[in-house]
């Protein structure tokens, strides 16, 4: 499954993890450098919900952006109870 929100379509993005030696110059050193660069992802935070998606309940994947801001539709409670086999 696609690391996606299914509302804003925000999705992973690649960065760098640095790595530095030395001491800061402000400390008394000559100053720190950059001795390796690794690749990395930063991910969003997906939250698989139930909404309200063109009138159906779904599961979607979505950012927690989205359901901060008010774009999710969340179904409301069922109030039913199954009925009793008659037997």
């Amino acid at each position: 499954m696609a690391q996606v929100c299914d509302f804003c379509g925000k999705s992973s993005i690649k960065g760098h993890y640095i790595l530095r030696s030395g001491k800061a110059k402000k400390q008394g050193g000559i100053g720190t450098h950059v001795t390796a660069m690794t690749k990395r992802r930063f991910h969003p935070n997906l939250q698989r919900v139930k909404a309200l998606v063109s009138g159906a309940v779904r599961h979607v994947l979505v950012c927690t952006g989205c359901m901060k801001a008010g774009r999710v539709t969340r179904p409301l409670a069922r109030t039913w109870k199954p009925e009793a086999k008659a037997a």
